[in-house]
């Protein structure tokens, strides 16, 4: 079965069929800098890190494009609120989402462009839409003309007859339409110096859209295979960039991939709403690993419900895959991963990450049963197994990211203490004093450390 995904433009599942054999061109909407970033800006670098990796693991090679959008709005409000320059405010918090992402073992991307460097590209392609009758300038700002392009709103599904103003279009009087947006913007009285640069119109900053649209051209060409991002970006953002790149001539995306959000209370997890749940308090609670399999274990599509009992019911399902690869590994040692073909076959069913983990559990079961009583064989054979399918979804425990833990020297120190009860508990067991044995294996269990007893000596693990 060949690699299928839904194409939201299509509104249907496609096969996938690159622009170049053997190569997959992706570029994915990365963050606006106006914050530290929460798990709902992270679950999109995730959903697409999957696809990044199963595509890579399908042969093909990827060219992986995730921008920074380092100037807009709310940046410039939030820098001016708490009295800092704009750009050491947007560096601040790239840095922070840079951090959020290695913690959850997102990859880097090929290529990670600033909007701030790429300002000669957008003007060059905002006098390409002028030439071409699809933009227009009043007073220093710039304006896409959406009625000279007849095929606005087919990303979307929506005709512009229908289609009202976006909410972060600005009502101006000087637009030939409400529905017109700014690729553009004047600078305005009270702006920062810093923030505006100089164009055949005046001086000024980028409009969100257009930002995009000039990196994926610059990185990626006039055409390439997948655009990704949250579902919220579907219209205006990559409404708008479909319509300006391909007024200009470009063909642009053939696949558009959209994720579904991560909900609070029913609601978009966001900063206008109060309802976040920042990725560095995330982890505080949890692993990283076990965020990661939380946020990628559903499928991309679907909506995620953060709820403290769904991340530890998460967490907990995880530490059971763990806990199987740890004694698996103890017993076998170093095995040759492989791919079950159900769970290659979820992966190319649109990503299909559910269908994917349960192909997981399900041989962590058989190795299970393996372990109990089976050959090392057949506890060789589950971990290869285990292994293969945790290495393509990033989870794998015995990979040294995972298991270095977050911080190595307390790992080591919580090894030694619990190496000196355990032997403390086999020096009670060998006098006979399985009282003084019993309270010891007690108190561990109490501080959530599991003891079990083996043919090889006792083995421990954390139960929370």
């Amino acid at each position: 079965m060949s690699l299928r995904l839904y194409d939201t433009a299509a509104r249907a599942v496609r096969d996938f069929t690159p622009l170049r054999a053997g190569q997959a061109s992706v570029y994915v909407c990365g963050l606006t800098v106006q914050g530290p970033p929460h798990i709902g800006h992270v679950r999109a670098a995730l959903a697409f890190d999957v696809l990044r990796r199963w595509l890579t693991h399908s042969g093909f090679e990827v060219t992986y494009v995730r921008n920074v959008t380092d100037i807009d709005d709310k940046i410039l409000a939030k820098s001016a609120e708490h009295g800092v320059p704009w750009w050491a405010w947007a560096y601040d918090n790239e840095l922070a989402a840079t951090r959020a992402l290695d913690v959850l073992g997102v990859l880097p991307p090929t290529y990670e462009p600033r909007a701030t460097g790429h300002i000669p590209e957008m003007v060059e392609l905002m006098e390409r839409l002028i030439e071409r009758g699809h933009a227009y300038a009043v007073d220093g700002d710039v304006y896409f003309d959406v009625r000279s392009f007849p095929e606005y709103g087919a990303l979307t599904g929506q005709k512009l007859e229908n289609l009202e103003p976006a909410a972060d279009t600005d009502s101006d009087e000087r637009k030939r339409d409400p529905r017109d947006f700014a690729l553009w913007k004047a600078s305005k009285p009270g702006d920062p110096e810093t923030a505006s640069w100089a164009t055949p119109w005046g001086r000024g900053r980028p409009g969100w859209h257009l930002e995009c649209s000039a990196m994926a051209g610059k990185y990626l060409g006039a055409e390439f295979d997948i655009h990704g991002g949250g579902l919220d970006l579907r219209f205006p953002h990559h409404e708008n960039e479909q319509a300006q790149s391909r007024a200009a001539g470009d063909g642009f995306a053939r696949y558009w991939l959209h994720n579904g959000w991560v909900t609070l209370g029913g609601e978009k997890m966001s900063k206008s709403l109060g309802n976040t749940a920042l990725v560095d308090e995330v982890v505080k609670r949890v692993r990283p690993v076990e965020l990661r399999y939380y946020l990628a274990a559903p499928h991309y599509r679907s909506a995620i419900e953060f709820t403290d009992d769904a991340l530890a019911e998460a967490a907990s399902a995880y530490r059971r895959i763990e806990s199987f690869v740890k004694r698996a590994a103890e017993r076998v040692g170093d095995v040759a991963t492989h791919l079950p073909p159900a769970f290659a076959a979820a992966l190319d069913d649109d990503l299909g990450t559910p269908a994917a983990v349960a192909v997981i559990h399900d041989h962590v079961r058989e190795g299970n049963t393996a372990l109990a009583g089976g050959g090392d064989d057949d506890v060789a054979t589950a971990l290869g197994a285990v292994r293969g399918m945790l290495g393509v979804l990033g989870l794998d425990p015995l990979d040294p990211r995972w298991a270095g833990g977050a911080d190595t020297r307390l790992a080591e120190a919580t090894d030694g203490l619990v190496a000196l009860a355990l032997e403390q508990r086999q020096a009670a067991r060998a006098r006979k004093d399985f009282a003084a044995a019993d309270a010891i294996r007690d108190q561990l269990t109490a501080l959530g450390v599991a003891v079990e007893d083996t043919p090889h000596g006792p083995r421990w693990e954390l139960t929370r």
